[in-house]
C-alpha cells in the first residue's frame, strides 16, 4: 500500500500545500450545537488535541460538503475551523447561514489567512500518535494525524503568511502537489465532490464509516435517517474504489464497462491511478473493466469493509 513515508522518502519530513482547500471559521457561544444538528460526525468531540471528518448532507441523505473540523483559540473564544473544498465554500457558507437562524454564530471565510497543508513523515517529530484525530499546536496553528486514515499522514491548518518558512524552519522540504495525489488515491480516499456527486452520492457507498466520518451514536442530524436506514437494511450496491488505469487517464464520469454492460463510472484520476464508483456485483467479477481506451483494474482498499 502507498503510504505517507512513500511521499517523504528515506524517512524525510515533505508538505503540499493544498491548494484545492479553503477554511472556513465558526465562532459563537451556540456553535457547537448548532453543528451537532447539521453534520455527519460528533462535533463534541472536537478539542485543541483532537479534529475529526465529517460531512454535511440533505435532508435526504444526499452529499453536500465534506470537512475536516479542528479547534482554534481559547476556552474563552473558541473557534472551529471547516476545512473544505476552496471553490464551493461560497455554497458551504450560504446553506450553514440558512440554518443558522436566530443562533448566535459567526460564519466567516478564512481562506486569505489560513492554509490547509499535508505534512508527511511528521508524526514522530511533531508528538502526534497514529490515532485518527490526535492533534497538537504547531506553527502558529494546528496539526493532526489524519482522521481518515493513519497512513495519508499528517494535515494541519496554518497561518497563510509565512507558513512555507516556518515549515522550512520546522526541517519539511516542499513536495509536488502530484505525490499527495497519487498518495490519495492509491489509498482509495474521496476528494469532495471531485468524487463524490453533490445531490447524489451517499455516505456509506464513498467509505465515510470505514474513514470515521460517521459517528452512529451521536443522535440526530440532517440527514441521519437515510444514512442509517442505508447502513442496517443492507442497500449499498455501489462503492468508490481505487482503479488501476493502463491507457489514456479517463475523464471523470467515463462509463466503466465489462462485457459491454455498464459496471461503474470514473471519478477523478491521473497518472495511471483513479477512483470509480463501481457495483458491488461487478467487483465480484473477473474483469476485464474499461473506460473509454483504457484498461481499468479496480481494487477493495485494505481499510473497506465491503
Amino acid at each position: 500500500m502507498t503510504t505517507d513515508s512513500t511521499v517523504a522518502g528515506d524517512g524525510g519530513k515533505a508538505y503540499v500545500m493544498l491548494a484545492r482547500r479553503g477554511v472556513v471559521a465558526l465562532g459563537g457561544p451556540e456553535v457547537r450545537g448548532y453543528l451537532q444538528g447539521l453534520v455527519s460526525n460528533d462535533v463534541a468531540k472536537v478539542a485543541p488535541d483532537r479534529a475529526i471528518y465529517a460531512a454535511l448532507l440533505t435532508p435526504q441523505g444526499k452529499f453536500l460538503h465534506e470537512m475536516f473540523i479542528t479547534a482554534a483559540g481559547d476556552d474563552d473564544d473558541q473557534r472551529l475551523l471547516l476545512d473544505c473544498e476552496a471553490d464551493r465554500r461560497d455554497d458551504l457558507m450560504r446553506r450553514l447561514k440558512i440554518y443558522r437562524l436566530r443562533a448566535k454564530i459567526a460564519i466567516d471565510d478564512r481562506t486569505a489567512e489560513l492554509v490547509v497543508v499535508a505534512l508527511f513523515g511528521a508524526a514522530a517529530a511533531l508528538g502526534l500518535r497514529p490515532t485518527p484525530g490526535h492533534a497538537t499546536a504547531f506553527a502558529g496553528g494546528i496539526a493532526y494525524t489524519d482522521p481518515r486514515l493513519a497512513a495519508v499522514g499528517t494535515r494541519a491548518v496554518l497561518p497563510r503568511a509565512g507558513a512555507a518558512e516556518a515549515l522550512a524552519a520546522a526541517g519539511f522540504a516542499a513536495a509536488p502537489a502530484a505525490e499527495y495525489e497519487r498518495l490519495r488515491l492509491g489509498l482509495g480516499l474521496p476528494d469532495g465532490s471531485r468524487d463524490m456527486t453533490v445531490e447524489k452520492a451517499t455516505l456509506l457507498e464513498s467509505g465515510f464509516e470505514e474513514l470515521n466520518g460517521v459517528d452512529w451514536d451521536k443522535g440526530c442530524y440532517m440527514g441521519q435517517e437515510l444514512t442509517a436506514r442505508t447502513k442496517y437494511r443492507g442497500l449499498v450496491k455501489k462503492r468508490l474504489v481505487p482503479v488501476a488505469i493502463e491507457g489514456p487517464v479517463p475523464e471523470p464520469g467515463t462509463p466503466v464497462l465489462r462485457g459491454g454492460k455498464q459496471a461503474g463510472e470514473m471519478r477523478s484520476a491521473g497518472a495511471g491511478l483513479g477512483l470509480a464508483l463501481m457495483r458491488l456485483e461487478a467487483l465480484a467479477e473477473d474483469g476485464p473493466f474499461t473506460a473509454g481506451e483504457a484498461r481499468l483494474t479496480p481494487r477493495k482498499p485494505d481499510w473497506a469493509a465491503f
